[in-house]
């Protein structure tokens, strides 16, 4: 069975050497009295509980799955999972990042986004239960009525209630203006609601008494397409006037779906047959609405990616330390044993230290990315408060794709590691591929997150969000330039920004001519970009590594190394992304389509 050890130490390194988060939040009044001694404590309980109870379910998870009652359309989670949410609940944790004024906490959503990398490592399938609740949380926060938030914020802050976002039907997929759903309007200011829906992650357990669906659906007046889309809250039991729980309201699990991964989330076919529930926000804008929790979830789900590239890695390098096979080209190096481990060939080392490299690029930019959202939520500053938001917005696809496809070839690569073994599930590495692969379709495919990116915060804007992290880049590229020891890191940087700056400049000129040079360019150009972020965050570590150099600490050595690793044997991937980028939408649209 799969183990995992919570990397304390690495999110140490990224908070308080790379990020020095506690300086940020000293200017954001919400969060100014959060010291280091605080997020270490926090991190290291919530360490435990991921690695200790949650982690002991993930296999076991996996191989029972859900099941659901056809007559009572009751769904039942594996053995386990309730018992372990009941713990989450006790120790407080679903109100970690959530508002004071509703039961919360209020810590930053910085440490709340450790935390979730550390749940996803230990089991993605059970974590995503409270992940969309706070996803829910979120949304409810922003955008529900005074009522709404009294009835259900400080329920789901506890987690006494779950919640969970009601978007796709069958034949819509991601294009949600296509969606059928209807709302009724009735004379006491409800709604009631009709439809299916598809692909509910959580959409029915017994971990909680109640669940709270966030429902797009369409008025009867209702413009066609995604500008008639409205959202509302619909709880599985209705809510009395004094809190408690009503009548069983007619939303149901029709099936779950059986799926390649996360078999211990009940991913529901959910039926609305006249479900009352009531309007989010105004009329028509439910997507306005949604895409908070939507865009909450894409950070969400680049966590799940980084927490199982990391524990696909710690297992793999176990692994590799222990499995004797074969001699080293170069001559023996365990002559007391038959053959070598084979950590010592070249190309396992390949394949571990690009897991090790995608996991620690990840984190560095997972927490930036949480601070940058703790500065738009938190700071008095409004300058600050643009900075971060249009920061926050061009990142957030690259968090989402980026992270995802690099989990991808990770968990691939360390299942490789350990041969045949890897293909047999009591190791527990086949399930972390699984698992990674739905990670690439949620929240919208990467694809459409990579159009996100190129059409919407890059061109859109004639490239304003992109200058703003051009500038940290440029800035890095100023202070480091004349420093001989961070030449390896600073001059691929350099090149790359430029690169970066001329593709993105010559596919606007090519999108006016012809906007499917948009679609043909946009994944190539993701990754382009996505590398140039991490190269940023590697080149910085390097930094910080080079420095400490003589206190001797092992640490900062594998640290240098992997960043050696990274600007040596993944960062030149860029060269092929962009020519490949540049040979434009004719390749992929010429041929007729009656050839395919």
């Amino acid at each position: 069975m799969a183990q995992y050890t919570p990397p304390l130490r690495d999110m140490h390194f990224v908070l308080h050497e790379l990020l020095q988060v506690t300086d940020t939040f000293k200017t954001l009044p919400a969060h100014a009295e959060v010291d280091v001694d605080t997020i270490n404590a926090v991190l290291e309980e919530g360490g435990k509980f991921a690695s200790e109870v949650l982690a002991p379910l993930n296999a076991r998870g996996d191989a029972e799955g859900c099941s659901l009652d056809a007559a009572t359309h009751e769904v039942r989670t594996p053995a386990g999972f309730k018992a372990a949410y009941d713990q989450f609940v006790e120790g407080g944790w679903p109100s970690l990042g959530c508002d004071p004024a509703y039961g919360g906490q209020g810590l930053p959503v910085t440490l709340n986004q450790c935390l979730y990398e550390m749940l996803n490592s230990a089991n993605q399938a059970w974590t995503m239960y409270p992940g969309l609740t706070h996803g829910a949380y979120e949304c409810l926060h922003a955008h529900g009525t005074p009522e709404q938030q009294q009835t259900y914020l400080p329920r789901l802050t506890s987690g006494e209630w779950t919640g969970t976002m009601c978007l796709t039907e069958s034949h819509c997929g991601t294009d949600l203006g296509l969606l059928r759903t209807k709302a009724e309007p009735q004379a006491d200011g409800s709604h009631l609601i009709t439809g299916n829906k598809i692909f509910i992650s959580a959409g029915d357990h017994d971990m909680a008494a109640n669940i709270v669906h966030l429902v797009l659906a369409r008025l009867p007046d209702a413009p066609t397409g995604s500008k008639g889309i409205s959202l509302f809250v619909v709880p599985k039991f209705l809510i009395n006037a004094d809190g408690t729980l009503g009548e069983r309201n007619p939303i149901f699990c029709g099936a779950l779906e059986h799926k390649m991964g996360i078999h211990g989330n009940a991913t529901c076919q959910l039926n609305l047959d006249g479900a009352r529930g009531s309007l989010v926000g105004q009329p028509h804008k439910g997507l306005n609405a949604m895409f908070v929790m939507m865009n909450a979830a894409r950070l969400g789900v680049g966590m799940q990616s980084l927490g199982l590239t990391e524990v696909a890695y710690q297992n793999a390098v176990a692994y590799a330390k222990d499995r004797i096979q074969m001699r080293s080209l170069t001559g023996a190096k365990a002559p007391d044993k038959a053959a070598d481990p084979i950590i010592v060939h070249p190309d396992v080392r390949k394949m571990l230290l690009t897991a090790r490299a995608y996991a620690e690029g990840g984190r560095a930019l997972g927490v930036y990315t949480a601070l940058l959202l703790d500065q738009e939520l938190s700071s008095t500053d409004e300058a600050v408060k643009k900075d971060a938001a249009d920061l926050v917005a061009l990142l957030t696809p690259i968090v989402k794709a980026f992270i995802t496809d690099n989990a991808w070839i990770s968990t691939s690569h360390c299942l490789q590691v350990f041969g045949g073994h890897g293909y047999v599930r009591e190791w527990g590495m086949e399930q972390f591929v699984r698992d990674a692969r739905i990670n690439m379709i949620y929240e919208g495919t990467n694809t459409i997150q990579s159009l996100d990116l190129l059409g919407r915060k890059v061109l859109a804007d004639n490239g304003a969000k992109l200058k703003k992290f051009g500038a940290l880049v440029r800035q890095l590229i100023e202070d480091e330039g004349v420093n001989e020891a961070m030449a390896e890191f600073i001059n691929p940087l350099a090149d790359l920004g430029d690169k970066v700056t001329k593709l993105t400049t010559e596919l606007g000129m090519k999108a006016f001519a012809n906007p499917d040079e948009v679609g043909a360019a946009a994944v190539d150009y993701l990754r382009v970009v996505g590398h140039l972020v991490f190269a940023y965050f590697w080149a910085r570590m390097a930094r910080i590594s080079l420095d400490q150099q003589a206190s001797g600490d092992p640490f900062y050595r594998a640290k240098l190394a992997t960043a050696r690793f990274y600007f040596a044997k993944l960062l030149p991937e860029t060269a092929g992304l962009i020519r490949s980028a540049r040979a434009g939408v004719k390749p992929l649209m010429e041929m007729d389509e009656a050839l395919f």
